[in-house]
């Protein structure tokens, strides 16, 4: 389920100038509340962009490596590694 949280944020001088800018008839936005939901999806995606590509550099590593130095792990030890 989802809920809705109202919050209140203060910004003025340049950073209150460039969000005006972005909302109204001159700008993309309708409104400030449709501007700030589109940044905080935008981060979102960004953080999970971030950790997928760390996902993938490791398992792109852990491919290359040579099988010799492959070892075998039991799944409580994988899970006390990640855990660490």
């Amino acid at each position: 389920m989802s809920r809705t949280t109202t919050m209140t944020v203060r910004i003025g001088g340049a950073l209150s100038d460039f969000v005006s800018a972005n909302v109204g008839d001159e700008g993309s936005y309708e409104n400030v509340s449709e501007y700030i939901r589109d940044l905080i999806r935008r981060d979102k995606e960004r953080v999970e962009a971030e950790a997928f590509n760390r996902l993938k550099a490791e398992l792109t590593h852990a491919f290359a490596a040579p099988e010799e130095t492959y070892k075998p792990l039991t799944a409580a030890e994988v899970i006390a590694r990640n855990r660490g």
